[in-house]
Order: structure tokens, then C-alpha cells, then sequence
């Protein structure tokens, strides 16, 4: 099993991390020894996940705060560089899923959030990060991806095209940063169960994936720790598929959440 020597003590920003795939990635860093930030829009969220690391005799200092607003993003580096040093490694896991709107259903308000959330988001916390380690020599930036972003999701037309934007981020910027010693990736995940859904809910969910099963936030952690070392030190550019063979079928996984009996009626629409 890798130790992942060359984490250790370094600064590590994980942003959404107050549950879900987050959480699991800012605990699984401490595990080995990072310094982590935890990230999220909910203080005491943020302030919960701490604590669980702390407890697990791991090193973690809250930063809540909003990714899609700027001062809030600079706030938030300022407070991790005062508090723990600069940030080396950057995991852009915050973003919204919902509210799920078929396209007739949906208005400039939802779409907007959504974009300034998960790609905005990105961008800030990229932009404000990539300075420092420019000037460091060496850094790397992780994004959180989707399936969506080359498939799609019914009623999710503002989650898909976030999820497309930010892989076409991730290349752009891998090139940008490259020459400055920072490599960028980013991690698709597959079907995860953030919610705690129950057993019918996970059976239903997994039975077409290849791999028998719905995925769990753990599931994310042990790439995101490769794509974070040294032991993916020629890779950047690259999007990883953690979704246990779902998107190498034909058929998809049973992830229809509003199926087309949902839909709006055209009676209704005005």
C-alpha cells in the first residue's frame, strides 16, 4: 500500500469538505499527514470535519466560506497562508447538484448559481492558489468532474455543462500551469453515495455498474492521493474515472433520478 511520504506536512486546501467525497479526501490526507484546510459554505460543517480529524490525531484548521464569491475565496487563502503556510495542493471539490429542473422547469437564477458554484468556483480557487506555487516552483490542483461531463443527466442541463466546462478547464490550465511546476487533473466520479441512501436505494443504483455496487466517498480518496504525489509526478492534463467500470458499458447505471414521466406536461408549461 503506498505511504504517500512526500504529503506529509504539506498544506492542503480541500474545499466542500464538510461531507460527502470532501470530507473523506481531507480525512484520508490528514491520515498521511498533510495539513489540511477544510472548506465549506457551512461553518459548522466545516468546523465538524475538523474536529473528526483532530480526533484521528491529524492536523486540520477550518476555512468556511463561499467559493463562488471572490473575497470569500481570497479570505480563505489569506487565512490558511497566516495559519499553516501556503497552499500546496488545491482540491476543487465544492459544488452544487441540485436543485434537479427539467430545462422547461428551469430559470436564469437556478442557472446562474450552478455555474457560478461549480465553475466559477473552480476558477477562483485555482486563480488564487496557482500565484503562490508558481512562485514555489511546483503545486498541484485537482478538480472534481462527472460523468455528465461527457454523458449526460435528464434534468440536469446546468450540472452537466459545469462538469463539461470544468474538464475543458482542467486541460487549459494543465497547459497554462504546466512550465510553472504545477500540475492540474481532474477526478470523474461515478455514481457515489454522498446521502446515505437505504439498501432498496443503493441496490437500484447499483445493479447495472460492472462492479456490483454503488460507490462510497472512500472510493475517491485513495486516486486523489495518487494524482496529489509525487507518484503521478508526469500527469497532468488527465481526468480519472472512479465510477467502477460504469461509463465503459453501453447501457448506464440505473442514475435516472427524474425519469420522463416527471416531465412537465405541456398543458402546464406557459
Amino acid at each position: 500500500m503506498p505511504t504517500y511520504h512526500d504529503l506529509d506536512s504539506k498544506v492542503t486546501l480541500v474545499t466542500g469538505a464538510g461531507s460527502g467525497i470532501g470530507q473523506a479526501i481531507a480525512i484520508r490526507f490528514a491520515e498521511h499527514g498533510a495539513q489540511v484546510a477544510v472548506n465549506d459554505v457551512d461553518p459548522d460543517l466545516a468546523s465538524a470535519t475538523v474536529e473528526r480529524i483532530v480526533d484521528l490525531g491529524g492536523s486540520a484548521l477550518a476555512v468556511p466560506g463561499d467559493v463562488s464569491n471572490s473575497a470569500e475565496v481570497n479570505e480563505m487563502f489569506t487565512a490558511v497562508e497566516s495559519e499553516i503556510g501556503t497552499v500546496q495542493v488545491l482540491i476543487n471539490n465544492a459544488g452544487l447538484v441540485g436543485p434537479m429542473l427539467h430545462f422547461f422547469e428551469a430559470d436564469e437564477a437556478w442557472w446562474r448559481k450552478i455555474i457560478d458554484v461549480n465553475l466559477t468556483g473552480h476558477f477562483l480557487c485555482a486563480h488564487r492558489a496557482a500565484r503562490p506555487m508558481a512562485h514555489a516552483g511546483s503545486g498541484v490542483i485537482i478538480n472534481m468532474s462527472s460523468g455528465g461531463a461527457t454523458r449526460a443527466h435528464r434534468a440536469f442541463t446546468a450540472y452537466d455543462a459545469t462538469k463539461g466546462g470544468i474538464e475543458a478547464f482542467t486541460r487549459a490550465l494543465a497547459l497554462d500551469l504546466a512550465p510553472y511546476g504545477i500540475r492540474v487533473n481532474a477526478l470523474m466520479p461515478g455514481s457515489i453515495d454522498t446521502s446515505g441512501l437505504d439498501a432498496a436505494q443503493r441496490s437500484l443504483r447499483g445493479e447495472n455498474i460492472p462492479m456490483g455496487r454503488i460507490g462510497e466517498p472512500a472510493d475517491m480518496t485513495g486516486p486523489a492521493l495518487f494524482l496529489a504525489s509525487e507518484e503521478s509526478g508526469y500527469v497532468t492534463g488527465d481526468v480519472i474515472k472512479v465510477d467502477g467500470g460504469m461509463l465503459a458499458q453501453q447501457r448506464s447505471a440505473t442514475v435516472d433520478i427524474k425519469p420522463p414521466s416527471d416531465f412537465p406536461d405541456l398543458e402546464d408549461l406557459t
